[in-house]
């Protein structure tokens, strides 16, 4: 089989099941999220992210891969939209806060989604280490005292999360 052909039948196999399974992928995101708009992001966004798939024929079950996605995808959305929550929530407790803009609370949350995509992958220790240093700005030895660690154990902790979280920049 030749590329063009190839292509060809990539196509159109998306393009049948976008038109068999958007309606239906939309609906069950709808009832996860509770929007029709941010359902439709999150079904477009499975539906590219199938498109991606190296050999969409070896692809069995295109719902069932499309419900994976779809679920993994509305995990990160609410963990996107905690942040974002969370976020605002501590600019409205700063003294004297500012009011972001759209713009800024957009680039901030993006920031820290990928902070805590990055500290996901230590452990948990490590994590708290790294936020007690960094949020609460307590010193080494405290952090040592309050995990119940090293304080050499401590700077490993705090090595390993700025290398995931400088890493993934």
């Amino acid at each position: 089989m030749t590329s063009v052909s190839i292509d060809s039948a990539r196509a159109q196999l998306l393009g049948s099941e976008f038109r068999r399974s958007y309606g239906w992928l939309t609906g069950a995101m709808q009832r996860l999220v509770g929007s029709r708009h941010d359902a439709e992001d999150l079904a477009a966004s499975a539906f590219t992210e199938l498109a991606l798939v190296d050999d969409i024929a070896v692809v069995r079950q295109p719902r069932a891969l499309l419900t994976t996605i779809g679920r993994r995808l509305t995990w990160e959305f609410w963990r996107r939209r905690d942040l974002e929550r969370d976020y605002l929530a501590q600019l409205a407790l700063t003294p004297g806060h500012w009011h972001a803009s759209p713009e800024d609370v957009c680039m901030a949350v993006e920031e820290l989604v990928r902070i805590d995509a990055a500290l996901a992958g230590l452990s948990a220790r490590a994590r708290e280490a790294f936020i007690l240093s960094q949020y609460e700005e307590l010193g080494y030895a405290e952090i040592a005292a309050r995990l119940g660690v090293s304080v050499s154990m401590v700077r490993k902790y705090i090595a390993q999360a700025l290398l995931a979280c400088c890493g993934n920049a």
